[in-house]
């Protein structure tokens, strides 16, 4: 008969999520991740694989609940514009707000893991693609509401937008002037009423 699990696997999964998050793959230890997990590596074998698929099974969790979150933010506002601005600066707000910037734990995989490891480079381009129908979506819905442009291609817009989230979130990790980053946002916001 199978042992029962003594901790709570979404928890630790939490945990080590966060410390991938902060450190990067490559400068987290399994140490690091016992003693944040709160668990000993044979529990972790046990419950994820070795520390390419617990960083895969927090990789997953992080983006489901970034895509919701996005999902959320988006529909939370009755002006398709007006959503778009208040997330562009949430992303900013954040950031700023924090003692060290930690960025997107999805694009910091991108950029430290995709160039050579295949299944990272595919994982992180289906976040960055399902992001994209996210925002697609909203910008169709501005379409129908009549806010915005019927000549809008909703589709090559949302792929626009999810270029230049990632750029923001890549060039916020190194602190610019605030006027910079805000004045950028204001001309990419340009695009939500320039018919492409």
């Amino acid at each position: 008969m199978a042992r029962t699990r003594e901790f709570d696997e979404q928890k630790v999964l939490e945990a080590a999520m966060e410390l991938f998050w902060e450190k990067g793959y490559e400068a987290t230890s399994l140490s690091d991740l016992t003693a944040r997990m709160g668990i000993q590596r044979p529990s972790i074998y046990s419950a994820f694989g070795d520390k390419k698929e617990l960083f895969e099974a927090a990789l997953r969790r992080y983006t489901m609940s970034r895509a919701s979150d996005v999902r959320a933010r988006l529909q939370n506002h009755s002006s398709v514009i007006e959503a778009f601005s208040a997330y562009f600066e949430s992303v900013v707000a954040e950031e700023y707000a924090e003692d060290r910037s930690r960025g997107c734990f999805c694009i910091n995989t991108m950029v430290e893991l995709a160039p050579h490891d295949e299944k990272f480079e595919i994982l992180t381009r289906e976040h960055q693609m399902y992001l994209s129908v996210i925002f697609q979506e909203t910008i169709e819905r501005g379409i129908q509401s009549g806010e915005l442009k019927r000549g809008i291609n909703a589709k090559a817009l949302a792929q626009a937008l999810i270029v230049s989230l990632i750029g923001l979130t890549v060039i916020l990790k190194s602190r610019p002037e605030r006027s910079f980053v805000d004045q950028a946002i204001a001309v990419t916001l340009t695009l939500l009423t320039t018919t492409i």
